[in-house]
């Protein structure tokens, strides 16, 4: 599913939650949407879908990071994030991805990150403290690994090899493989093309084609408790063909 959104105040850096821990399910996804909104940032700065003039530094994780300052660009992220929220709260949610296109459509990267691992938890007991010691992360030690996580996005965008002009972006989620896909209207969420499909293929050598990618790189396995987040880079075998790649 990719957001329906078009993308075009920068946003606000993570503020501390004023537990020490990360005890509930609502304060998991409140970690992981304010590093979410940080990383788009950060990829889109060290991959150059904009110029690099149009962005600003700011701070997160006690760490410089970049911000786009468009405000159309800082629309679409932060409702593209938004409409993450009920799909977090159904526990559907398998990985975030964000997707970078040739100016032909072809997919050239997919950067992914992984929360298959976080606990599932009813939507009413979004606040209710984990029991015992499962689950339980620790602010300060996750904060802490976020931070390396955005500095390897940072270094790993800066040195791969460069996009062509014009390419184009969007976020995807992956479903888990039990959830029923979001409906309603208005709808945040329309289908991948069948090459970025996830399922059984049905005979067709599209569906999911451009999974994995050809290429793939680790950026870093964040791991406090039950707060498990694991990112990484995939390379499609498009990006190699582009002219001048």
């Amino acid at each position: 599913m990719t957001s329906n959104s078009a993308p075009p105040s920068p946003p606000s850096p993570p503020s501390p939650l004023l537990s020490p821990i990360l005890n509930t399910q609502f304060a998991f996804h409140r970690t992981l949407t304010d590093f979410l909104t940080i990383a788009i940032h950060t990829i889109l700065y060290t991959r150059e879908l904009y110029p690099q003039s149009t962005f600003i530094t700011a701070r997160a994780y006690n760490l410089s990071v970049h911000q786009n300052r468009h405000p159309l660009v800082c629309r679409w992220i932060n409702s593209s994030i938004d409409a993450l929220d009920p799909l977090l709260e159904k526990n559907t949610v398998k990985r975030v991805v964000l997707v970078i296109y040739a100016p032909s459509g072809e997919v050239l990267e997919r950067f992914l990150f992984d929360i298959s691992r976080f606990p599932v938890v009813d939507d009413h007991e979004k606040y209710t403290e984990f029991d015992g010691a499962r689950g339980i992360g620790n602010v300060v030690d996750v904060n802490e690994q976020l931070r390396h996580t955005i500095r390897k996005l940072d270094y790993a965008g800066s040195k791969m090899q460069p996009l062509p002009e014009d390419c184009t972006y969007t976020l995807a989620v992956e479903l888990r493989d039990e959830a029923e896909p979001p409906i309603g209207h208005p709808q945040p969420w329309v289908p991948s093309e069948p090459s970025l499909q996830t399922g059984e293929t049905g005979g067709s050598e599209r569906i999911g084609s451009d999974l994995g990618g050809v290429k793939s790189m680790p950026v870093r396995l964040v791991e406090s408790g039950d707060f498990i987040l694991e990112s990484w880079i995939e390379e499609g075998a498009a990006k190699f063909k582009c002219d001048g790649l």
